[in-house]
């Protein structure tokens, strides 16, 4: 009888002495933020955040396990990269889509952004839109730094696409000097003059 009294206490403690003994502390994940890139100057007086994505919060959606949701992502870039530099109409920078899925060992991530010009009175002048997407397959042991890892690879992506979507769509948009020609990730370091 004593015999078993142990086991079964046994049993319910193991759990606990191995992820004492096992584990290690998290490892420290940095924020994602975008202010070392040029900034996107727009001729608005005034800009707006708006996300029109809600994340299911169940199984299979994973977004809520990474360390930086793909919406805080988002958010820090439009606030980071967007300057209103106008005196009149309004850009709006809307979330569409920060999904993060897992189906056993497949995480898909998608994030959709755009930018619509407004004016005074609410009529739409100008629009844009990114899509970006990631896929990671194969065995995953801790979620969380995977999740991290797509959704900095997605910014990054985000960051060059809705540059260039907003060169291509809203350039009338651009205050002089905003926004290179070329991405940021693609410009040619200048070579030093020769002696």
């Amino acid at each position: 009888m004593q015999t078993g009294y142990l086991t079964r206490r046994f049993a319910l403690l193991l759990p606990l002495a191995l992820a004492a003994c096992g584990g290690g502390e998290e490892p420290v994940y940095e924020p994602l933020r975008y202010n070392y890139l040029p900034p996107i100057q727009l001729n608005v007086a005034s800009i707006e955040v708006e996300q029109r994505f809600i994340p299911a919060g169940v199984a299979p959606d994973v977004s809520g396990l990474d360390p930086v949701p793909p919406i805080e992502a988002l958010r820090a870039m439009a606030n980071d990269r967007l300057q209103a530099f106008g005196t009149a109409n309004k850009a709006v920078f809307s979330i569409l889509d920060a999904s993060l899925t897992r189906v056993n060992d497949v995480v898909i991530g998608s994030m959709a952004v755009s930018l619509t010009i407004l004016d005074d009175n609410g009529a739409q002048l100008g629009f844009a839109e990114a899509r970006v997407q990631s896929r990671h397959t194969g065995q995953i042991d801790k979620l969380r730094p995977v999740l991290y890892d797509m959704t900095k690879s997605m910014m990054n992506d985000m960051n060059i696409e809705f540059e260039f979507q907003i060169r291509h769509h809203l350039k009338d948009w651009l205050t002089t000097g905003a926004a290179p020609d070329t991405p940021v990730e693609q410009t040619p370091l200048e070579q030093p003059p020769a002696k």
